[in-house]
């Protein structure tokens, strides 16, 4: 159903938005070979592209916004060396400079053409069936959700965080990436209008959660300087041992060759032992999946990754593998976040176990943090993205309007029944996101 909100009031005849050259083959992405002269957050280069944004679907019409500026910075790796990423910045029609959204996308991707600064845009394509279906495929579900904070005339921006390689899973890059980028943007967004005391909230949704909730752990070391006034985090990541162990044969079985592959391009040393222990003949199909950018690695779905290497299920349990995991891909293990945290998650969410996020909620609100968190006692990892938006989209319009969270200092748990939606929400959410949360309800 077309909206007749203002965001999507600007509809073209047909969709024939000019093809876009992926980041493999845009030298705007390039790396400057003195990236070591760069500080952490400081821009590299920048570009004003299209005012509009990809669709959710090819229905003929590209999302209109007043303008979208992307920024190459310097950031650092999960090794310690200085690398490059890029964010986009998005401004809408009906823009309010006092609030910025720190958007974490869900690229999932080990691809780099798969990252949002890419997909985000007119004219990009990922191939196959369901790119030819939902052309943005990495990304066009969060559209609605883009689209919603738009709405309240939010800027947002949308960071590639896994860096220029697409490192999925990397959680030291993804979350310094993170944190650079918000530099960048409260450095540059002020050339556009940002103004100069906005406030700032982080929100992600499962491989989003898992860097913005990294970032959040990071910021107090990291970037000190920075005063996020929140962050929201649902369906988190916090173990990725667990989720290998909770999709394998599954329906997302698919992220784990993602998982690796981004991985291994983070650390040599998991390199080294996917080169030596992946059986030959199954290579191109493991790359194949590796690479590929369908959202929730569908593409892959019903493997067992460990079929693919010479130990087969003992895999999970060699030494190079449990370390990388174990170091990088694990929240909890470098701080608590300082900042305001709204933590939502489904009971049987079967990407993420409960479990995980129970205790690292237990672990931070043990060290002072200030947490609300809501157990959806419905649903699962897929669903809740959709109906956790309700209450996460509150939670994130309180904190950028000034409303200081009502348990500062401490931390309330609550489990939650997901409750009838009405005609009061659409402002917020939005006709698009109101009626796919009344579908997901069955209203």
């Amino acid at each position: 159903m077309l909206s007749n909100l203002w965001l999507f009031a600007t509809l073209a005849v047909c969709r024939c938005a000019a093809k876009i050259l992926p980041p493999s083959q845009d030298s705007w992405y390039s790396q400057p070979a003195d990236i070591g002269e760069y500080t952490p957050g400081e821009l590299i280069r920048s570009r004003q592209v299209e005012s509009k944004l990809q669709p959710l679907l090819p229905l003929g019409g590209d999302i209109s916004v007043e303008s979208v500026y992307q920024y190459l910075f310097r950031t650092t790796d999960s090794v310690g060396d200085p690398v490059a990423a890029a964010t986009t910045l998005i401004i809408p029609h009906n823009s309010d400079p006092s609030k910025l959204l720190v958007f974490e996308s869900a690229y999932d991707a080990a691809n780099e053409n798969c990252s949002p600064s890419y997909t985000l845009r007119p004219g990009s394509a990922t191939g196959g069936l369901l790119g030819f279906l939902m052309p943005n495929s990495t990304i066009s579900t969060e559209i609605i959700f883009l689209a919603a904070a738009l709405n309240q005339g939010w800027w947002v921006m949308v960071t590639d965080y896994e860096g220029l390689e697409a490192q999925f899973i990397a959680g030291l890059q993804s979350a310094y990436a993170t944190l650079d980028s918000v530099r960048v943007v409260l450095a540059e967004g002020r050339k556009v209008g940002l103004d100069i005391n906005a406030r700032y909230v982080l929100w992600g949704y499962s491989g989003g959660a898992f860097a913005g909730g990294l970032a959040a752990e990071l910021q107090p070391f990291y970037a000190p300087e920075l005063q996020f006034t929140g962050a929201a985090l649902g369906g988190t990541i916090v173990n990725t041992t667990s989720v290998i162990l909770s999709i394998n044969e599954g329906i997302f079985s698919g992220l784990l060759f993602r998982g690796l592959y981004g991985l291994a391009k983070a650390y040599p040393n998991l390199t080294e032992w996917m080169n030596e222990n992946m059986l030959r003949d199954k290579s191109e199909e493991f790359f194949k999946h590796a690479t590929n950018c369908q959202i929730l690695g569908i593409d892959g779905g019903f493997q067992n990754i460990f079929s693919y290497f010479v130990d087969g299920e003992m895999s999970i349990y060699e030494p190079v593998l449990t370390s990388v995991l174990g170091w990088s891909g694990q929240m909890g293990l470098r701080g608590t976040p300082t900042m305001p945290l709204f933590v939502y998650h489904a009971f049987g969410d079967e990407i993420s176990p409960v479990e995980d996020i129970d205790q690292l909620v237990r672990k931070y609100c043990t060290n002072g943090a200030t947490i609300e968190y809501h157990r959806n006692l419905v649903g699962e990892h897929v669903t809740e993205a959709i109906t956790g938006a309700v209450n996460a989209l509150e939670w994130v319009s309180d904190r950028l309007s000034g409303i200081s969270v009502r348990n500062l200092g401490s931390c309330t748990t609550e489990n939650i029944l997901v409750t009838k939606i009405g005609p009061s929400t659409i402002p917020m959410l939005g006709i698009e996101l109101f009626s796919l949360l009344g579908s997901a309800l069955g209203e």
